[in-house]
């Protein structure tokens, strides 16, 4: 019997394009003749760029990969846009490579470096505020690896080693900084992986170090690794300034608390950029396949990977095709998105401030430039937003220094 002649290539390549036209196609909205609404008038957004600049979170990488090199990309983006930013900066790390540095002398250079990148950082005008991963408690050191048993949640240290580690981690810091400016001071402060609630000591700390907000909180996050548990998905409040209960930040107080809570932004992707995300990262996942364990990818399967999923299937329905069908939920994380995704980030941020009904709030938007790849598209969207009148960039000093002045509004119940 002859055999079936295999599916042409190029008719299988015009048959993927031409269901992504007609899927792309079914995304659009059909125009509607209804007179549209008078829109409140757009608030001035304070819009704080901040980058988590660390190593994974198991110590892997090479720290001139994945954070030198970055800096200095983004420092030359801001300076050419006079855009002024905040580096959070993984405090921990470097106090556990000075630890080591007299037993592995290869440490020093790469600490020495460290200090050298954030001073540079300061002096072109970008704020330094405190960032810190708990699981560099206790380290050890090996053969050119990092073993970091510590647990990788906060509140699930205890009070002592807490406060230990805060303390050092901003004397450090205010040590490295004030001899270029007196005034310097930690002031803001996210905790690693943003687990900080429920915690009964972690705000009550943070605010006797004299730090003036938390931007832990991020509405709708959720994780169920083997590292982390945390489940932020009924924040009683997600966008504005808050007073948090001491004992659960996930919780308004119903008084002033000596600490305030600035969540991260969060949105939800559209589908049709949706359904390119996934489209993009399936492609960059078939071109990653054998070289996972070198690019970072390795880590993440091993350190990120949900527990308890039932099936392969239901991983993909949840990852893939459900936020298709209804967009995709979004941590405001410079380093996953594009420039069209940034786009729609902008237009939701520009909404939730028109609803808020205030004159003016702050929006803080994460990022990890230790993923990206490519910065174009955040060249662009700093480029758009630095000639946007409604948006003014400020630092986390900037606002600590009007929360402390009563500019901005804080929610109590």
């Amino acid at each position: 019997m002859q055999s079936q002649a295999a599916f042409p290539a190029t008719a299988l390549h015009e048959l993927l394009r031409t269901l992504k036209i007609v899927i792309e196609k079914s995304f659009e909205r059909v125009p509607s003749n209804r007179p549209k609404k008078l829109m409140p008038q757009q608030p001035t957004i304070f819009l704080a760029l901040t980058d988590d600049w660390e190593l994974r979170g198991d110590g892997s990488g090479d720290p001139g990969q994945l954070q030198f090199e970055p800096l200095r990309k983004l420092l030359r983006i801001y300076k050419d846009n006079g855009v002024t930013s905040t580096f959070n900066v993984e405090v921990m790390q470097q106090l556990t490579f000075r630890e080591f540095q007299e037993k592995a002398p290869e440490l020093k250079p790469l600490a020495d470096a460290w200090d050298d990148a954030v001073r540079d950082a300061f002096r072109h005008c970008q704020d330094i505020q405190l960032h810190i991963h708990p699981q560099w408690s206790n380290a050890t050191y090996r053969d050119g690896r990092w073993c970091l048993p510590g647990d990788w949640a906060l509140p699930r240290h205890d009070v002592k080693a807490a406060r230990s580690m805060l303390e050092r981690s901003k004397h450090y810091l205010e040590g490295l900084l004030q001899p270029l400016d007196r005034n310097y001071k930690c002031v803001a402060f996210r905790s690693g992986s943003s687990c900080i609630a429920p915690s009964s000591f972690a705000l009550s700390l943070l605010a006797e170090l004299g730090i003036v907000f938390d931007m832990s909180i991020v509405g709708g996050l959720r994780a169920n690794t083997r590292n982390l548990q945390m489940d932020y998905s009924q924040c009683e409040e997600s966008f504005l300034p808050f007073y948090p209960r001491l004992d659960d930040a996930r919780k308004v107080s119903d008084k002033v608390e000596p600490i305030i809570c600035v969540p991260i932004f969060h949105f939800y992707l559209s589908r049709r950029q949706t359904f390119k995300q996934v489209l993009s990262k399936v492609a960059q996942k078939l071109e990653t396949t054998l070289s996972s364990h070198t690019n970072g990818e390795g880590y993440s399967q091993e350190q990120w990977a949900e527990v308890g999923r039932s099936s392969r299937s239901k991983l993909a329905y949840d990852k893939a095709i459900k936020p298709c069908l209804t967009g995709k939920y979004m941590v405001s994380d410079l380093s996953q998105m594009n420039y069209a995704a940034l786009k729609e980030m902008l237009a939701a941020i520009r909404s939730r401030a028109r609803q808020s009904g205030l004159s003016e709030l702050p929006v803080i938007l994460t990022g990890h430039s230790k993923y990206m790849k490519d910065f174009s598209g955040v060249e662009s969207f700093v480029r758009d937003v630095s000639q946007a009148p409604d948006i003014k960039f400020a630092t986390l000093t900037d606002i600590a220094t009007k929360l402390r002045a009563g500019h901005f509004a804080v929610r109590s119940l």
